[in-house]
């Protein structure tokens, strides 16, 4: 006695996902629960009559009005399919019918076996006797059916459910995707034009340098899964590539200052999640200004969270209010950088995670992130 499979007609489900069982199987569960179910009415029937003094031949009429019912809700089944789009208790007044001829059916089968003298001990006393039996068998069909019906709607409810969780999911990981590929176009065209500028100053050797260091930043970038975590130390080498290729192109105009407590290098945290910061903090610190500027890296662990900044002694960001919020017309077309990241925060963590934008009080601008603090499975390390 269980639901039948409830199977979308462009996509049926994944057996092997663990949720809803394939419409095989749950065939195949059917008949085992149908059967049992009937087998068990039988066996718990017999031994109340052997308990209530009937003799042990009345398993012959017992065992025949469990076949009755078991062909009877058999075609019940097909019925209740039939109807299953329709709501449940227009679908219970249907089987009405159905089921006072299916327990009719068990009555008239008790009462054809017992006359061919099978077990005329088991006869009943009144023909009141047999009306009370068509009834008692009815509460049995009604239960089966009642039984089917709970298990077949939540079944389709589940499937609903991993339906427009599946959706969401699919969404989730469009808008993370989204966010995480959008590279820069300004840094495609400063480093591609510095390579220029190198060729034609004849530096091959640092022209060819260079050149293997975006090879080896896009294909980091581009191969990083964005739905997977990384390490905090896989993190930074991946922000060392990048920061190689900027080195080349503003050399000693350029410094960096990596501040790390041993405990965080194990922290988990998505993907280049820094690195449109960095990107940010040379746009804005180090690239519009002839002494070049200081950008800084820190990580500390506080409790289970993982606090993460990237600070620069640059000018800071004028329009930026003294809690940490833009004005519009500070915010307005600028700072993209921090709007993904801050997004890829909100849609990974939620309200566990925290995005904070200041300006430093010592001089130059941070952008400081709180996470949840995670390391890898060791097993899987």
């Amino acid at each position: 006695m269980t639901p039948d499979s409830v199977v979308p007609n462009d996509r049926p489900p994944d057996p092997a996902a663990g949720t809803v069982p394939s419409a095989r199987s749950a065939n195949a569960l059917f008949w085992w629960l149908h059967a049992g179910g009937w087998g068990g009415v039988f066996l718990v029937n017999y031994f109340s009559a052997l308990a209530n003094g009937k003799p042990a031949e009345y398993w012959t009429v017992l065992l025949a009005v469990a076949i009755a019912g078991f062909l009877g809700t058999l075609g019940l089944r097909y019925l209740l399919r039939a109807c299953g789009d329709r709501p449940p208790a227009r679908v219970a007044w249907l089987m009405i019918v159905p089921a006072v001829l299916i327990a009719a059916a068990m009555g008239l089968t008790y009462k054809l076996v017992t006359d061919l003298e099978w077990c005329r001990q088991c006869l009943p006393f009144t023909r009141f006797g047999y009306f009370t039996y068509v009834i008692g068998q009815l509460y049995v069909v009604v239960g089966w059916a009642s039984l089917y019906l709970v298990m077949t709607t939540w079944r389709k409810l589940r499937m609903q459910t991993e339906a427009a969780l599946a959706a969401t999911a699919m969404a989730h990981q469009a808008q993370l995707k989204m966010l995480r590929y959008q590279l820069n176009p300004h840094f495609l065209f400063n480093t591609l034009n510095a390579i220029s500028t190198l060729v034609l100053d004849r530096d091959n050797a640092t022209a060819n340098r260079m050149v293997q260091g975006l090879s080896a930043f896009l294909r980091h970038s581009l191969d990083a899964d964005p739905m997977q975590r990384v390490t905090l130390k896989q993190e930074l080498d991946a922000i060392g590539l990048y920061l190689d290729i900027e080195k080349t192109r503003f050399a000693e105009r350029l410094r960096v200052d990596v501040e790390v407590e041993p405990s965080c290098w194990p922290a988990l945290l998505p993907s280049l999640l820094l690195q449109p910061l960095v990107e940010n903090a040379i746009k804005y610190s180090v690239a519009r200004r002839v002494e070049g500027g200081m950008i800084g890296v820190r990580a500390v662990r506080e409790g289970d969270h993982l606090k993460l900044s990237v600070v620069d002694d640059g000018p800071g960001w004028p329009g930026l209010d003294l809690v940490g919020v833009p004005t519009d017309s500070a915010s307005r077309g600028t700072r993209v950088g921090l709007a993904n990241t801050r997004d890829r925060l909100r849609v990974l963590y939620g309200a566990r995670q925290s995005f904070e934008v200041r300006n430093r009080g010592e001089g130059g601008f941070a952008v400081t992130m709180t996470l949840p603090f995670d390391i890898a499975d060791a097993s899987r390390q």
